[in-house]
């Protein structure tokens, strides 16, 4: 007896063969493609860059802590024509007299009060720096999302070609089937006629499923930084986990979510703002020192100009600057300062009623998800034994080419409707992973 199964089962193996003979495939697992897209992924390697810079910046030089040291030095040379007429005497006329001039010398600012600024200044640059890693954090996390769901797509359109190739197995033993009762005079040519648009129309529906799937390989190359023509076939399935739990996924968000943890940052930042403003209504006193040396030698136009000069000394003192009026421009900042503190705490709580939005809309389909998973892994048994009956009952006559079309189609739409199930199951739960910042954790990379 012909069995569409094995059919099938040898289409899988052929399918996977040939590309083997042509050109060997890698076998990728979700881990090794986390691990690539890790280290290639374009959004991370600028997000490293922009936190290295962020972490150079944080010195106590950029804070103002340390003092500013010049150094100057020039050396020039000179040659003069000089003609001098007197009332009395005779005129003086002295061509070609040269001189050289050298000079050199070391000057010291250094600012050791600002109203305490500079102490502000280092930790508004700490601040900024930690934000810097928490957005590498983030873009991690985001990045090991979207490719962790980019590699699940590849295997649900993989799922879908393996569903069309059992419907094209159905397709094959009714054309063998129709073609045999046509031999024996119990069938019509029309009825193998239809046979075969059918099963064209399902090798038409598997090339068309062939581009998905590649077009989801390219996305994932794309992701991972690799070349777009890399062929690869993933080894893991999409298995869904049913444990997530909701009260610690909001739990986590609240406390570990690297955007709200940035948004606090920034709120933070404001108020440093604020106390920035405060600094500037203070007195500034610099510490100043100079040292200095200065050589000049000339031939002399006259008996009255030196030959050699030479001087050389230091200074030494404080500065005082006080601010006394600015065109109120500091009641000005103070308030724009005030002003950035309120949008600061209006955006947090803006990100924190999205985010937990998000989260819940994302465990609504989850848990949809999962009940939906049950349902459709019963009703596709139903569906395949179904199909299976329907392929006997034709081959024995008591079934139309209609009737099995239907069985056919219906495994195959029950079959597409789980794998879509079980996508979207998964990529809930990606999502809820990804705002609960605990996907990279349990990747444990």
């Amino acid at each position: 007896m012909f069995s569409y199964r094995a059919a099938a089962l040898f289409l899988v193996g052929l399918a996977l063969l040939l590309p083997s003979l042509a050109q060997s495939q890698e076998q990728l697992s979700l881990e090794q493609a986390i691990r690539i897209g890790l280290q290639n992924n374009y959004d991370i390697r600028i997000a490293g860059r922009q936190e290295a810079i962020s972490e150079n910046n944080a010195t106590l030089g950029n804070a103002g802590f340390l003092p500013n040291v010049d150094g100057r030095a020039s050396r020039t040379f000179s040659e003069n024509n000089s003609r001098q007429e007197f009332q009395t005497g005779p005129d003086r006329v002295r061509d070609g007299a040269s001189s050289n001039n050298m000079s050199y010398g070391i000057n010291l600012n250094w600012v050791i009060f600002d109203g305490l600024g500079m102490f502000i200044n280092l930790e508004r640059l700490k601040a900024i720096e930690k934000s810097g890693e928490l957005f590498t954090k983030q873009t991690i996390e985001n990045t090991l999302a979207v490719i962790t769901a980019s590699y699940f797509e590849v295997a649900r359109q993989a799922s879908k070609i393996k569903a069309i190739q059992d419907a094209i197995a159905i397709s094959e033993a009714r054309v063998e089937i129709a073609q045999a009762q046509f031999d024996v005079g119990v069938s019509a040519k029309v009825e193998i006629l239809r046979a075969q648009v059918d099963y064209n129309a399902d090798r038409s529906e598997l090339l068309l499923q062939e581009e998905v799937l590649q077009n989801a390989k390219i996305n994932l190359n794309q992701l991972l930084g690799r070349n777009p023509d890399i062929d690869f076939v993933v080894t893991d399935s999409i298995l869904v986990d049913p444990t997530v739990n909701y009260s610690v996924a909001a739990n986590s968000l609240n406390a570990a979510n690297p955007l709200l943890q940035r948004l606090q940052l920034e709120r933070q930042l404001a108020n440093l703002d604020i106390r920035s403003v405060r600094a500037s209504r203070f007195p500034t006193v610099s510490v100043l020192s100079a040292y200095n040396f200065s050589r000049s030698e000339a031939e002399p136009l006259n008996e009255f100009q030196a030959r050699f000069n030479q001087n050389r000394g230091y200074n030494y003192g404080l500065s005082l600057s006080v601010p006394i009026f600015n065109g109120f421009n500091i009641n000005r900042q103070a308030q724009n300062a005030r002003i950035n503190l309120e949008t600061a705490n209006l955006e947090l709580q803006r990100e924190e009623n999205r985010l937990q939005s998000d989260l819940a809309r994302a465990y609504s389909q989850y848990t949809n998800r999962l009940q939906l998973l049950e349902l459709e892994e019963s009703n596709l048994k139903l569906a395949q034994e179904n199909a299976e009956i329907a392929l006997e009952r034709y081959r024995l006559g008591i079934l139309t080419a209609i009737e099995l079309r239907e069985a056919q189609r219906n495994e195959l739409v029950a079959s597409n409707r789980l794998i879509d199930i079980q996508y979207q199951a998964k990529a809930a739960e990606i999502e809820l992973k990804r705002l609960s910042s605990t996907l990279l954790q349990e990747s444990q990379l």
